[in-house]
């Protein structure tokens, strides 16, 4: 069934080390260009952690948990092109998007493989064949979700994959606005077992607020394409107010986590809640003021233009652009605080993050999109063990 929805309703902290409350920070989807990180060094020791009193033994109250550390195990696949989404088969393979080749790729045994082509994505700018999920009932339908650009609008496609070659997509959800940049393009099912995705304003700051436009909005939808029961108003629109949400993370109480970018001064992490106003464009960062939401962590630009989300260990896993660097955000009581970055500069730029089935942590890198180094090299897939 094919749904035109066009017209209905609707993480650089300058005190990494210095356990300095959390700055504000900005990421613009235009700041994905080369810099930002390069010269900071790579924090791999979890900031706020409380030291003992030299005077009096250590106790267990005063030695908490530490917070898993992330360390790179291996290199998965290399030779990639700008690889935008990610998402596992049950048996564990990993499905990948490239957004400028529109190629749709599986990973086995270390090797990508081919399994089609979207040819009617329209790679541009930010355009292109962007976030990938599988269904919850992979299993029985053998289904894989797209989130794509084409000539006139972003759109979702579904199509089948039989372990070989991957069918002829068939929309589900198409007129969400478009441009050269700010598209969304994430794509997550939730524990309820309906489809997320995110979308962009498209450049258009005013489609954000427009509650007759499907732009700047995190979206809500059964697997053909319809308002999920349950949606503020009846529509497709969970929350609004976004400018380009690129990762959505659920955690383990099932609360749905968005990484965004902003536009001049503010990135930000957010807790979406259903029918939640974010405030773009009246409002980038914390301050909104009454009747919209602030963020529960803000970043300057130079330090993230954050992309991908993930939850794992108690803590949101946020890939950046700009930034070059991973984020870890803890998350507690449904409180998201104290980030530390890691990896910083050491692989470029990064767009996804993901948690594979074994429990590591899949990270993209983006350095041949036409911003990153080229010093980088081919874009690879990385996994992270969390210690």
């Amino acid at each position: 069934m094919r749904h035109d929805r066009s017209s209905t309703l609707h993480v650089r902290l300058a005190a990494l080390a210095l356990g300095a409350t959390l700055l504000a920070g900005c990421g613009a989807d235009d700041a994905e260009a080369p810099g930002g990180g390069a010269g900071v060094p790579s924090s791999n020791a979890p900031s706020g952690t409380p030291s003992a009193s030299p005077d009096a033994p250590p106790s267990q109250a005063d030695t908490p948990t530490a917070p898993p550390e992330p360390a790179v195990a291996n290199t998965v696949v290399s030779g990639l092109a700008a690889p935008w989404g990610l998402d596992f088969l049950p048996d564990g393979t990993a499905v990948v998007t490239e957004r400028d080749s529109r190629r749709v790729l599986v990973i086995e045994d270390g090797q990508a493989r081919e399994i089609g082509v979207l040819s009617e994505a329209v790679a541009q700018g930010e355009a292109g064949l962007l976030g990938i999920a599988v269904s919850p009932d992979f299993d029985e339908d053998q289904t894989l979700f797209l989130y794509l650009s084409t000539g006139s609008d972003n759109r979702i496609v579904k199509a089948t994959f039989d372990g070989e070659r991957l069918g002829t997509p068939e929309p589900i959800l198409t007129g969400i606005p478009h441009g050269f940049t700010h598209d969304g393009g994430r794509l997550a099912f939730g524990p309820d077992g309906y489809l997320y995705a995110s979308t962009g304003d498209s450049g258009d700051r005013g489609l954000s607020q427009d509650e007759e436009s499907l732009g700047g909005k995190i979206l809500r939808m059964t697997p053909e394409g319809d308002p999920a029961p349950g949606n503020p108003d009846g529509g497709l629109v969970w929350s609004l107010g976004h400018r380009n949400v690129q990762g959505l993370a659920f955690d383990e109480t099932g609360q749905l986590w968005a990484s965004e970018f902003g536009d001049k001064s503010f990135d930000e992490v957010n807790r979406i809640e259903a029918g939640g106003n974010y405030g773009w464009p009246q409002v980038e960062g914390t301050g909104g003021g009454q009747g919209l939401i602030d963020p529960h962590v803000t970043w300057p630009t130079d330090d993230a233009s954050p992309s991908g989300l993930a939850y794992a260990g108690g803590h949101l896993w946020m890939a950046s652009l700009r930034g070059e660097r991973l984020w870890r955000v803890t998350v507690t009581d449904g409180q998201a605080s104290d980030p530390t970055a890691y990896f910083v500069g050491d692989y470029g730029r990064l767009r996804t993050v993901a948690v594979a089935p074994n429990g590591n942590l899949w990270l993209t890198t983006s350095n041949r999109d036409g911003r990153g180094d080229p010093a980088q090299g081919d874009d690879r897939i990385l996994e992270l063990t969390l210690e």
